[in-house]
């Protein structure tokens, strides 16, 4: 192959992994450690007070948005301490940015009663100035912390520096971050998890799913392809970037502006070798649903399903609600997309708030 031919191939793969892979969308404006934002609920303005901290976590520079003014829970001896935290488990890419209109329009729904945070997945943001991707430091905290276990550790080490073991949790995922939050249950079953929500959930045969199929010849054997065009695209002046991000998500809509500024970590070399590096794994090793930890846990469990959603099908629903018949598992009737951040946060948001509204006034 010519090389004009094999530069157009990367591009045009390039978009795809933009278009496709990409599950969400969503970021902050500026890389400050903290920020105040204002958001607007029922029509009436409301400021909701927004934290953002860029750290490590197991090595690996991490993204951490806070809703609430709570922004420390691992104080145990503390009296002001709330008594839950909504914890937000990304999908892939796992950009804490893609999930601020959804943590916000949460955090209101709650009548700012509970901290609402998400934190982004390892490695998958792209680190402040001054700041590397990987610590510096000659202790090795975790082997392979990008790839998909080492996420789901990523996540328990987080919880276990960062919170009270006296907190109740709240954990909402999105498509692989389903998959992960099972995991975390599995493995943590000390951890005091009220509810788990889990969105869009690609928790088994992601490989064989209409989207899987595309993918996965291009994220198991392509994806170093990829790198050269993403790092003479990071160069481009950041106007520029966001154009680009706006032409790949142009049949949309309407779309959340933060998710066009959050997209341009995309555009990091570093970065989208993590994201691609854990996706490659994910169609590997997502294979067979883990009914054994949905079983011992389905009380806690709420599944939310998509109709059209190419990455898990329609009939992955039906065959999870046949064999639990008595678990909570829903299946979208608002045509909502798998990457909802992009234009649906505060739908989700509100949804989410009245399926727990029950568990909460039991609080």
């Amino acid at each position: 192959m010519c090389k004009s031919k094999k530069t157009s191939s990367s591009w045009r793969a390039n978009l795809k992994v933009l278009q496709h892979c990409v599950f969400l969308k969503l970021e902050v404006k500026d890389w400050t450690k903290a920020t105040a934002t204002a958001n607007m609920r029922s029509g009436s303005e409301e400021s909701v007070p927004l934290h953002e901290e860029f750290i490590y976590c197991c090595g690996a520079a991490t993204h951490v948005l806070k809703c609430g003014p709570w922004k420390d829970l691992s104080k145990d001896e503390s009296k002001n301490l709330p008594r839950l935290l909504f914890m937000i488990i990304p999908g892939n890419p796992g950009l804490a940015g893609y999930y601020r209109t959804f943590i916000q329009a949460l955090y209101c729904g709650l009548n700012q009663q509970y901290p609402v945070w998400v934190v982004s997945h390892a490695g998958h943001c792209k680190p402040p100035s001054g700041m590397e991707m990987i610590e510096d430091t000659d202790i090795k905290e975790l082997e392979d912390v990008f790839g998909l276990n080492g996420q789901v550790e990523h996540k328990l080490n987080f919880l276990k520096k960062n919170v009270s073991k006296d907190i109740k949790l709240v954990l909402i995922a999105h498509s692989i971050g389903c998959y992960i939050t099972l995991e975390m249950m599995k493995r943590a079953s000390e951890l005091q998890v009220l509810r788990s929500v889990l969105l869009f959930p690609t928790i088994e045969r992601m490989a064989q799913s209409p989207q899987g199929k595309l993918m996965t010849p291009l994220l198991c054997k392509l994806r170093y392809a990829l790198y050269m065009p993403v790092y003479l695209l990071s160069f481009l002046p950041e106007g520029l970037k966001a154009s680009l991000v706006r032409f790949a998500l142009r049949g949309m809509k309407t779309c959340d502006e933060s998710s066009i500024t959050t997209s341009i970590n995309l555009f990091s070399v570093d970065c989208i070798a993590n994201i691609l590096y854990m996706a490659s794994q994910e169609m590997m090793k997502v294979v067979e649903r883990d009914s054994t930890t949905i079983k011992q846990n389905l009380k806690k469990l709420i599944f939310y399903y998509g109709t059209g959603d190419s990455w898990c099908p329609q009939h992955y629903y039906d065959e999870i609600k046949m064999d639990f018949p008595d678990g909570d598992i829903r299946l979208c009737e608002k045509g909502l997309r798998h990457a909802f951040v992009l234009d649906a946060s505060k739908e989700m948001a509100a949804m989410i708030t009245d399926w727990l509204q029950d568990d909460l006034t039991k609080l």
